[in-house]
This record gives C-alpha cells, structure tokens and sequence, in this order.
C-alpha cells in the first residue's frame, strides 16, 4: 500500500522525522517558500503539511499545494500561518495546545526568580572568585507575598497564576473577559492591572490583535519598581518603550524569553543587567517537544483517516 505524501517545513528533532517516515513519503523543506520547489507531483499529491517554525505561511504557499488539507502546526501558538487564508481554502489547521503548558508556565516562573533574586549574577559572583575575594553578594529582592499580574489568563497563564499563588502572591488578571478564579482580581484593561502589581507577566496570544499590546501607557502604569516577564511573543510588548523604560530605570526589570527579530534581538538588551534574557525556549525540555510532535502527527493522523481532529483552531 502507497503511503501518504506528507511535506514537512521547519527544522525537525531526529525522533520526529523517524515518526514521520515511518507513516509517510515524507518531502521536507526548511521554508515556506521551499515548497514551490518541490516536483510537482509531489505536490499535487500531498494533502498534509507539518509546519514548524515562525516564517510566515500565506495563500500564496497553500496555492503550491491544490489538494492540501491540513496544516498542522508545531506549537500553540499559530500566528505565522494566516488562518484566513486557509479557511478560505478549506484547509484546516491545527495546534499542539495544552502539552506545553508545564513547561512554559515553569519558565516564567524561573525568570521571576531569576530576575528578582540576581541568580544569573549571583552565579558569577562565585565563579569569578568575588565572593572569596570581596564578600558577600548584595541583598535582592523577595518574591513571596508580591503582587503579580497576569495579561492572557488562558490555559498558559492560568498556569503561571496557580504557580505564583503557592508563592502567597495576590492574583490579579486581565483577559477578554472575568473568569471563575475567586480570590484573584480581575481588570478591565491593562493599565489598570500594570498600576496594581509588582509583576506582569504576559502570556497572550501572538497576531495582529495583541501586537504592542502591552504598550507604552501599560509599561509607565508599571512603575520604577514593576518587573516585566514575556513568554508569549515579541510582538505582544512595545519593544521599543520596553528599551526605554529599562535604560532610564523607569521599570525595575525583566525576564524576556521572546523578543522581535529573533534570533537577531536588539542590542540594546545585551547592555542591561536588569533583565534575564532567554533563548525563546519555554516549551524547550526533551519531553515537552516530543509530546508537541506526537500530537502534531496525531492530528495529521485524525484528518487523513477521516477523523475528528484533536486541537483543531478552524
């Protein structure tokens, strides 16, 4: 029996291209813009494509493939595929929600601790011999009993929040709308929840409609002592006013696991001290990304036999 054509784009882990070939005639590509490329049978026939990456998937990709069906998208998040697009098309695409949850709500977590509490810097202070050379390190700040600030109280950020509560912080939030979480605060906007906290950590999704959406007015709402955390996506923060607000000392800090241009981010973050600085890697552990890919090629799986998809976003 003939197996399936499936194209993959992106830069794959050895276990999921070992997954995929054993299931399909497998055609990899590292860009959208490879698929073009590939022969035109191949394209003809395939009616699934794995997408792994941030570059942007358009009508223009999808036209490459007349029988395409399906993008499955590594990731929660799926701002880089225009959905519209494949709807219009009658395409359906998928994400892999829910598995990285864990993993990114833990990192957040991390860079508050991290920020706050100078670890980074701590470290080097041993290692460079100061600590025997010139003493003790110098008092940092507390983390328990602050107040934190969720923008996005999703599956991530609900996660973030349970975490931050068993440090005794004072929940507060902003979302579309309140949500059933007695004992935490919920704000209408932004800049009322940023005057409010000590922390804000935004886990919104990525798009045009969130892009800046932590803005200039939300990052001064803050304040000199406010620390700001981003696991979402750089676009989510005006990272210009960020720059800014961390340079003047307008803000205390941040921790910033995403960031505009990535991987080129902008020098002006490597200047800081104030700020724990990480390599886009939230869902970024061993079997955190083997689940991401298991559930993306279930979902190939569910579609080409007919079934109902399992994290469907159209």
């Amino acid at each position: 029996m003939t197996r399936p054509d499936l194209i993959a784009v992106g830069s794959y882990f050895d276990w999921d291209i070992e997954r995929m070939e054993a299931e399909y005639t497998l055609h990899s590509v590292k860009t959208p813009d490879e698929i073009g490329g590939l022969p035109e049978g191949v394209r003809s026939a395939a009616r699934a494509l794995a997408f792994k990456g941030h570059t942007p998937v358009n009508g223009a990709h999808m036209d490459f493939l007349p029988n395409l069906g399906i993008i499955a998208n590594y990731g929660v998040g799926f701002d880089a595929i225009d959905i519209a697009a494949a709807t219009e098309r009658g395409i359906k695409v998928t994400n892999t929600p829910d598995v990285l949850n864990d993993d990114v709500a833990d990192l957040a977590v991390a860079m508050i601790l991290a920020q706050s509490r100078r670890i980074v810097q701590g470290s080097e202070w041993v290692r460079s011999g100061n600590w025997a050379g010139k003493g003790d390190f110098a008092l940092n700040r507390k983390v328990s009993g602050a107040k934190a600030g969720i923008v996005g109280l999703g599956r991530i950020g609900r996660e973030i929040a349970d975490r931050l509560a068993a440090f005794k912080m004072e929940i507060h939030y902003h979302s579309r709308g309140e949500k059933e979480t007695p004992g935490w605060t919920f704000h209408a906007d932004p800049v009322s929840l940023a005057k409010a906290v000590d922390y804000l950590v935004v886990a919104l999704v990525g798009g045009k409609e969130t892009q800046n959406y932590v803005s200039a007015e939300v990052i001064r709402a803050l304040g000199p002592n406010g620390v700001v955390v981003n696991i979402s996506r750089g676009t989510t923060i005006d990272e210009a006013a960020l720059l800014d607000a961390l340079e003047k000392g307008e803000i205390a800090g941040a921790g910033l696991d995403v960031f505009l241009n990535e991987p080129d981010i902008d020098p002006r973050f490597l200047a800081l001290d104030n700020v724990v600085l990480q390599p886009h890697q939230g869902s970024g552990t061993v079997a955190t990304r083997k689940a991401m890919g298991q559930l993306q090629c279930n979902n190939i799986a569910a579609f080409l036999a007919g079934r109902d998809l399992l994290t469907p976003v159209n």
